[in-house]
């Protein structure tokens, strides 16, 4: 097994980290919101996971736990890390920082869960409030059923930061991610293949997928599964509050994506919860 810090190595704070993890995934994105017009969404969801499945087994070789728990750990993970790839066919539907935006109420919902204190009801609040801007009446309503597909992505995004603590823990290295990746491109293959069939195999196709691939799923996954070993989720939480903000910063270079002002001051109302929520609670 490859060791995470060899020694000698320089050690990069786990504040840029998760950073790094933040920009890579909101313009690996990107990127795969583009890719869409080729294979469409499952398609590329599936070739994404497959790939980065493929990347993360080569690089840690990983054995499969002798134990059911360690077992049923990976595979809950893989669930919901297949769950959050429901972004994708979010993405036709909506901009890169909308649904960047409504993804990180997995994460706020994660942050207030089981709170009692009168202050957090601000936060839900404000999250609501977000949320209502983004629905309500405007010009251009946001299709319903690209609003449903990125709640659904938050509920994998919610599952999968209430895992990572502990599937980290499970092994010194990455080789319960890498097993957990390969688990879910094996529960997402089957859609990419029934939507794109044999596109998925074109090399220019997997080229572009393999891009998508380390930049949307094996460079963030690996560099938040190592932060979460030296930091606590709560300050995760608050850096992974800035995606929305980087996902419509994504969508604006790369898709020349405008939100209005009204989706604008909702990104800021759900990011501001979210990172209110995850600062102010308990530990």
């Amino acid at each position: 097994m490859k060791p995470l810090a060899p020694p000698g190595a320089v050690v990069v704070p786990p504040f840029l980290l998760v950073l790094g993890a933040v920009f890579s995934v909101q313009f690996g994105q990107a990127f795969g919101k583009q890719l869409c017009t080729v294979l469409g969404p499952l398609g590329v969801a599936a070739l994404r996971l497959s790939l980065a499945s493929v990347v993360l087994l080569l690089w840690w070789r990983p054995r499969v736990p002798a134990d059911w728990r360690s077992r049923g750990l990976i595979i809950a993970f893989a669930a919901a890390i297949a769950a959050m790839n429901v972004i994708y066919p979010a993405l036709p539907h909506l901009p890169l920082g909308v649904a960047s935006t409504l993804q990180m109420l997995g994460p706020l919902a994660v942050a207030l869960f089981g709170s009692r204190r009168p202050r957090d009801v601000l936060w839900a609040v404000l999250a609501a409030v977000g949320v209502l801007l983004f629905c309500g009446p405007s010009d251009a309503p946001l299709p319903v059923v690209g609003i449903g597909l990125a709640l659904v992505s938050a509920a994998g995004m919610g599952s999968y930061i209430l895992l990572s603590h502990r599937v980290g823990a499970l092994s010194s290295d990455g080789s319960p991610l890498a097993l957990a990746v390969a688990c879910a491109a094996v529960l997402m293959l089957p859609f990419g293949i029934v939507e794109s069939g044999t596109a998925l195999l074109a090399p220019p196709v997997l080229l572009a997928g393999l891009g998508v691939a380390v930049l949307s799923a094996v460079v963030p996954y690996s560099l938040e599964l190592v932060a979460l070993r030296r930091i606590p989720p709560r300050v995760v939480g608050v850096l992974l509050s800035l995606e929305p903000a980087t996902g419509a910063l994504a969508g604006l270079l790369l898709l020349a994506e405008l939100l209005s002002p009204a989706q604008v001051v909702a990104l800021g109302c759900v990011t501001a919860a979210s990172i209110g929520a995850v600062l102010t609670r308990a530990r």
